[in-house]
């Protein structure tokens, strides 16, 4: 039986079941599941950086975005409110839309 010990989507263990496999779960604290959440945050941004075409990488964003959403709410926000953050952000010092490379800003001596 392979061993993953990883976090997984809520309903993977059903869909295990379904299978007709067995399998072994436990739930997490909440600072083991603050850890996983972060642990899976990196894994998934792994996986879209070696995406090899438009549609893997947008999975692999959409992953992304769930564990945005479960961050958010571990740290006591909302999705919503992460967004409104990212739009107020936008508009007080802009986005990445005009793919601007800072090389280097002068000293003041």
């Amino acid at each position: 039986m392979p061993i993953y010990n990883k976090l997984v989507r809520d309903k993977i263990p059903d869909i295990i079941a379904k299978s007709g496999k067995a399998y072994e779960v436990q739930p997490l604290s909440n600072e083991a599941y603050a850890k996983e959440l972060e642990k899976k945050l990196v894994e998934e941004t792994e996986e879209y950086l070696e995406a090899e075409n438009n549609g893997e990488s947008v999975e692999e964003l959409a992953d992304i975005l769930e564990l945005v959403r479960a961050l958010a709410v571990r740290h006591g926000s909302s999705f919503d409110e992460v967004e409104e953050v990212r739009r107020r952000k936008a508009e007080e010092r802009g986005a990445f839309e005009e793919r601007i490379y800072l090389v280097k800003v002068e000293d003041e001596s």
